[in-house]
C-alpha cells in the first residue's frame, strides 16, 4: 500500500460538476492498494498519515519552523482519494505497468474499509469517489508532498 499525502491549505474532490469532498488545511491523501493489502495494512496506514508529523510548531518558540505536528494535533482535516496509479511499475519502457494494483472490486471494499476505519479515527475525514473521473483541486500548503508505504 502507498499513499502520496499532501500537506494543503484546501483540497477538494468534483465528480460530474458536483463537489463531493472537501476539507480545510489539512491532508489530501492518495491512496493506491496493492496485490497483498488488506484491513490490517489499511488500518497501519490511516494510523502512519494522522500521526506523520509534518506541520509546523508555532506554540513552542524553540520549535518554531520545526515538522513537529500531525494532522490530529493542528485540527486539519484529510480528503482520501483512491489512486490505483500509485501501484505502477515505471522502472522499465516508457508505458507505466498497473500490475501491481488489486483488482477493482477488492480494491474499493478495500479502500471503504479503509475510509471506515479513518472515520473513527478523525472527526473531519472526505473522500472522493471510488473509480470515477475525478477533478482533485488543491492549494498546497509548503508545498509538503510524502510518499508513505506499509
Amino acid at each position: 500500500m502507498r499513499a502520496l499525502i499532501q500537506r494543503v491549505h484546501r483540497a477538494s474532490v468534483t465528480v460530474d460538476a458536483h463537489c463531493v469532498g472537501e476539507i480545510e488545511h489539512g491532508l489530501l491523501a492518495y491512496i493506491g492498494l496493492g496485490h497483498d493489502d488488506n484491513l490490517q495494512s489499511a488500518q497501519r496506514m490511516i494510523d502512519k498519515i494522522l500521526t506523520y508529523r509534518i506541520f509546523d510548531n508555532d506554540d513552542d518558540p524553540a520549535k518554531f519552523g520545526k515538522l513537529d505536528k500531525n494532522v490530529q494535533q493542528v485540527g486539519g482535516g484529510l480528503l482520501l482519494v483512491s489512486q490505483f496509479t500509485l501501484m505502477a511499475k515505471t522502472d522499465k519502457g516508457r508505458r507505466p505497468d498497473f500490475g501491481g494494483a488489486m483488482a477493482p472490486d477488492a480494491a474499493q471494499a478495500l479502500f471503504e474499509q479503509l475510509v471506515n476505519y479513518a472515520k473513527t479515527q478523525h472527526p473531519n475525514v472526505a473522500t472522493g469517489e471510488f473509480g470515477a473521473d475525478m477533478q482533485v483541486a488543491s492549494i498546497n500548503d509548503g508545498p509538503l508532498n510524502f510518499l508513505l508505504e506499509v
